[in-house]
């Protein structure tokens, strides 16, 4: 048997979790990432935790990176230039005509990634039933060429009206690149998004040509890297919309790895869901530099089919995981007005936090945290080593500034505020979506979760707290159990009728077959885009394979009613036809057992308790010596490699029978 790797980059560590599938040994490891060549960071983890034998037996390795997400923030990316429709040269800058903050009356929309002198027209017009109503003119295309070249274009995003209908036009602009010896990169919209409207083909399709030139280097060092550590497996990379793509299908597709990263902790998320039986779970990913949350209802995480980075809308299926600046290296700073304020600027992964002793001296969230007594003193993952000495000296300036009495005061402040705003930002994908928290648990996971999990709990009135096994690496764990996934869709307007439901089936085989020509893949989904006549969205419903009309609308009046509340009347419409390509890749399933622990370095600590606004005593446990002790009450700090869990008073502590930590609330101290 072999070993599975997976490897997820985080805002301050890179996360390692193998597992040998012979043995069932499991290593863990965190390294500090590093930003300007994030594949260092990858191969520093895998020389500090992988033995040479073990990956030269590594059948998969799966990645999840933020390279693609932090091109499009720091806007460092390829120089794009737009060839489109004439009269489309604005869609861009046009956009839907909306404000993203219709209370913000200062707010601008980000410049967009193609400067309007790079935006260039060619002669050609197809339908939307895809009949060509202006032949290309190849002459516009030659022109354009040579305008790109004399800019420094990288990557030409080639967007033609109504290509998803007929994509003759692109290709044929593809081939007359060629000819004119262009070397850079194309990106057709054809081949990127096979759906309707304008504004979102375009931005996707940029958004695609933007990446390529960070992805394709950066995954060819890390292969480079790999190969030089004989490591013969394949390298695989986690999908916004979940599962993984190959190398070859990141080159092709690159935007789909947008938020690579974040998605594989719900992945993670939606197996201990179906593993604990839990019907609802929120997820709480608190990392070094930003939360991540999202609902998992009957174990699967929602699935979004458009996504949005920046304000910019990307046609692509995307787990629906929210985040904030609110980690563990958020700057905590004190405002013109007075007021203490954390985030979401983030110490980041060079210098860190003030007590990490790397040469930040800002206060952080860790700062915080560790002068609490929530953290212990001492070694942390990655060669790091807490200072509390630094963590004061970082955090008692702000004492003055917002007339606080002392750092402790400051420190309970910045750890109150931040659980504020996850908490916050976990009402905002449940109350507003009709879903009460207090019926669900929370989950808490990356290198901070544990340690928030139970305040954030507090603030939502929830009751119970899970803390899975590697949960500081459980993103990690996540990609362990990825299958190796593949999408497509084609937009396809019209009423939904015994013929249109004929017509969406052969759209759909037609679909399948080309994500999948030998007919090899086991799982096969199709789904339908479905609304009522005269309705701008739609809702996205599996077929089955013996579907009809009556149950097709039967189901979408059900799901409709439930949620939007009220059902209408009138005609119901096909939007677009959806499918899937799922292949599992490895044999780990449901949780990964933690490896053993190091020993801790002390059996008591002054933890600060929040309810009596005090240092009280509290127990310092090893994480897998707490099953033989039964439920413990807090207050209570249980330690393991790569996180830390906090248990306030009120909360109960005990290990269930698959090794998660269950924190429940018997009583408000």
């Amino acid at each position: 048997m072999r070993t599975v790797i997976g490897v997820d980059i985080g805002g301050t560590f890179t996360d390692l979790v193998l597992r040998d599938e012979r043995s069932g040994e499991i290593v863990v490891a965190k390294e500090p990432t590093t930003p300007e060549h994030p594949e260092l960071g990858v191969l520093s983890a895998i020389d500090s935790a992988v033995g040479a034998d073990a990956l030269a037996r590594c059948r998969y390795l799966m990645h999840g990176t933020t390279v693609g997400l932090n091109a499009l923030l720091e806007r460092r990316g390829a120089t794009v230039g737009l060839l489109t429709t004439r009269g489309f040269r604005d869609v861009l800058e046009i956009r839907r005509g909306d404000r993203d903050d219709p209370y913000d009356l200062y707010w601008r929309p980000a410049p967009p990634l193609v400067p309007r002198r790079l935006r260039l027209e060619v002669e050609e017009r197809t339908a939307a039933d895809g009949s060509v109503v202006t032949p290309l003119d190849d002459a516009s295309v030659l022109r354009a060429v040579d305008t790109f070249r004399a800019a420094g274009v990288d990557s030409i995003a080639v967007v033609l009206l109504h290509s998803y209908a007929n994509p003759a036009h692109e290709q044929r602009v593809e081939r007359l690149l060629a000819d004119a010896g262009w070397e850079g990169d194309v990106s057709l919209s054809s081949r990127v998004s096979g759906e309707y409207r304008e504004y979102e083909r375009t931005t996707t399709t940029v958004v695609d040509a933007f990446v390529r030139r960070r992805m394709g280097p950066y995954l060819a060092r890390l292969s480079e890297g790999l190969a030089d550590r004989s490591f013969t497996g394949e390298l695989l990379v986690t999908r916004s919309g979940g599962g993984a793509l190959t190398l070859p299908e990141v080159d092709q597709r690159p935007f789909e790895t947008i938020m690579s990263g974040p998605v594989a902790g719900a992945a993670a998320l939606g197996r201990l869901a179906q593993r604990l039986d839990l019907p609802i779970v929120i997820g709480a990913d608190v990392g070094g530099t930003s939360f991540d949350t999202v609902v998992v209802e009957d174990g699967r995480a929602p699935l979004l089919y458009e996504g949005r980075v920046e304000g910019m809308p990307l046609q692509s299926p995307w787990v629906d995981v929210r985040s904030i600046g609110a980690g563990g290296g958020s700057l905590a700073y004190v405002d013109d007005g007075g007021l203490l304020r954390v985030g979401p600027r983030s110490a980041g992964a060079d210098s860190g936090p003030a007590c990490y002793q790397r040469g930040g001296t800002a206060p952080t969230v860790t700062d915080a945290a560790l002068l609490l007594g929530m953290l212990v003193p001492g070694d942390l993952s990655g060669g790091v080593r807490l200072s509390v000495e630094h963590a004061r000296r970082a955090l008692e300036p702000l004492a003055a500034a917002s007339r606080l009495p002392d750092a402790v005061a400051v420190a309970e402040g910045v750890v109150r505020i931040a659980a504020a705003h996850m908490a916050q930002a976990i009402r905002g994908i449940t109350v507003e979506r009709g879903i009460d928290p207090r019926a669900a648990a929370i989950v808490g996971f990356g290198g901070a979760g544990p340690l928030f999990a139970c305040l954030v709990a507090d603030e939502l009135d929830v009751t119970r707290v899970v803390v899975p096994p590697n949960a500081g690496n459980f993103s990690a764990v996540g990609l362990l159990s990825s299958d190796a996934t593949r999408n497509a869709a084609r937009t396809l307007v019209a009423p939904l009728d015994e013929g249109t439901l004929a017509r969406a089936r052969e759209v759909a085989g037609n679909l399948l077959d080309d994500l999948d020509p030998g007919g090899t893949v086991p799982f096969r989904e199709v789904q339908l885009d479905l609304r009522f006549s005269g309705q701008e969205h739609a809702l996205t419903r599996g077929l089955s394979a013996d579907a009809a009309v009556p149950d097709v609308l039967a189901d979408f009046r059900a799901e409709y009613g439930r949620v939007f509340g009220h059902g209408l009347p009138g005609a119901v419409e096909l939007v677009t036809v959806r499918v899937t390509a799922r292949t599992p890749l490895s044999v780990t399933t449901g949780l990964v057992p933690a490896p053993p622990e190091s020993s801790r370095t002390a059996d008591r600590a002054p933890v600060w308790c929040f309810s009596r606004r005090a240092y009280v005593d509290a127990d310092v446990i090893n994480r897998g010596e707490l099953a033989a002790r039964g439920p413990v009450s807090g207050p209570l700090l249980v330690v393991e490699p790569t996180t830390t869990t906090y248990v306030p008073l009120g909360f109960v502590a005990e290990m269930d029978d698959e090794d998660c930590l269950v924190l429940t609330r018997k009583e408000r101290p």
